[in-house]
């Protein structure tokens, strides 16, 4: 791709990413944590993507190809992993690591819904919704559900100081099992680490 489809790629990215919503669930407790609150209120202002042309378009191209065996239509596979990015980037999290707690979470089927109640791609749980008085928002909505995932996951991560296990299984509301987290690992290591 020449420099400037890669260019225009960008552009049409950062136009794309001008939206959204953050939230998500404190699994441990009935109470929402007013830290985890307040980040998810954060990010609702908060925006970034790709910052090289070249590896916007090395990742994609990879990642498509990773995504295919879930996902069948190109355009679709494109659109969702810019997303990912883009909300993996804006929470400080690796972008392969968010495609493996999908996969885990909802093998990529964004009207999952648990039997929990936790909904969409990352399964985050509505009361968050109620929580930061976005109760309009909806959790089926791709860039809904991924700001407040990855803002969750995050927060998790650094409650636990980037110890990846124990963060997963607080994301899951397994905290003390090791079952979740192992598959999420497994599944980044077999499917979304580049080789």
């Amino acid at each position: 791709m020449n420099s400037q489809k890669a260019g225009k790629l960008i552009c049409a990215f950062s136009s794309f990413c001008l939206l959204l919503v953050a939230t998500a669930a404190n699994a441990n407790n009935d109470t929402p944590d007013p830290e985890l609150r307040a980040l998810l209120q954060q990010s609702i202002i908060d925006l970034n993507g790709f910052h090289d042309e070249f590896d916007a378009e090395v990742w994609l191209q990879d990642m498509s190809a990773r995504l295919s065996r879930f996902i069948d239509d190109p355009i679709e596979r494109i659109t969702l992993l810019k997303n990912i990015h883009y909300e993996a980037r804006r929470a400080n999290l690796e972008p392969e690591l968010v495609l493996a707690v999908i996969e885990v979470e909802s093998h990529f089927d964004r009207f999952a819904i648990s039997v929990s109640g936790a909904r969409g791609l990352m399964q985050v749980m509505p009361f968050w919704l109620d929580e930061i008085h976005l109760s309009d928002k909806n959790l089926f909505k791709v860039r809904t559900n991924l700001r407040m995932g990855c803002t969750i996951l995050r927060y998790y991560m650094n409650r636990e100081s980037d110890n990846l296990g124990p963060a997963l299984a607080r994301y899951n509301g397994s905290y003390g099992k090791t079952k979740y987290p192992n598959k999420v690992i497994k599944a980044l290591q077999k499917n979304w680490f580049k080789q």
